[in-house]
């Protein structure tokens, strides 16, 4: 039985050592997680725990198992980034499910995809009839992207010439009652204005804001904490 002392040590190791993994390994591994990253952090997170309630692994065998993958995963990472021919075979490529408004069933089948999870996909796209598909791209993560038929294509500033206009990022000024003073510097902002903007919506102090959102332009926008559908007094 491994001692209290011994367990924590190993958990911190295994947490650092895993944090250290992904800052390694860049955020794709999480942003466009293939099926080949689902399975290596499955072992990954098996390594560690495994690891961790084992009497004969110590912090070393650990720290060898560890990096051994992380290597093997940063090196395919590398070939897959300087050879484009292996990409297909290590991260798999894009398939396309639909074409021209028609289904194509030869590689649905190949890719284990029915047409009832196919809906499924579409309906996340907020799309609710085939009919209004021209291309569906079922993409390496699984998760599909569509163009719409031009009859069902919302339309743009350009469609109807309308002249351009700037787009602008909004910040959070005000998080769970509490200030965001790096994003009131980067906008030129002080605390005395916001706090007037409060006020004049009708916040005397800053603990009675949830969330508040400055965009260029616009009027802050403020939320108050809610409790059970009713706003905090």
């Amino acid at each position: 039985m491994l001692s209290y002392s011994q367990m924590l040590w190993d958990t911190l190791f295994g947490f650092f050592a895993l944090y250290l993994l992904t800052k390694i390994l860049g955020k794709t591994q999480i942003s466009q997680l293939t099926a080949f990253d689902f399975i290596s952090a499955i072992i990954l997170g098996e390594l560690v725990g495994n690891a961790m309630f084992d009497d004969k692994a110590g912090v070393l065998e650990m720290a060898f198992v560890l990096f051994l993958w992380g290597g093997l995963l940063y090196i395919i990472e590398i070939i897959t980034q300087k050879f484009k021919g292996t990409r297909s075979l290590l991260e798999g490529s894009p398939e396309i499910v639909i074409r021209r408004g028609k289904m194509i069933r030869d590689v649905m089948k190949k890719n284990k995809l029915d047409t009832n999870q196919l809906q499924h996909l579409l309906r996340s796209k907020d799309i609710f009839t085939v009919r209004e598909v021209e291309y569906a791209i079922l993409e390496t993560d699984g998760t599909l992207s569509v163009l719409k038929k031009s009859d069902y294509q919302t339309p743009t500033r350009k469609d109807m010439k309308l002249a351009p206009e700037p787009e602008n990022l909004s910040v959070t000024l005000i998080n769970d009652g509490e200030i965001v003073y790096d994003n009131l510097e980067e906008k030129n902002l002080t605390e005395e204005w916001l706090k007037e903007q409060l006020i004049e919506q009708g916040f005397d102090n800053v603990k009675d804001v949830f969330y508040a959102e400055y965009m260029k332009d616009e009027e802050l926008l403020v939320l108050p904490f809610v409790n059970r559908g009713k706003p905090k007094k």
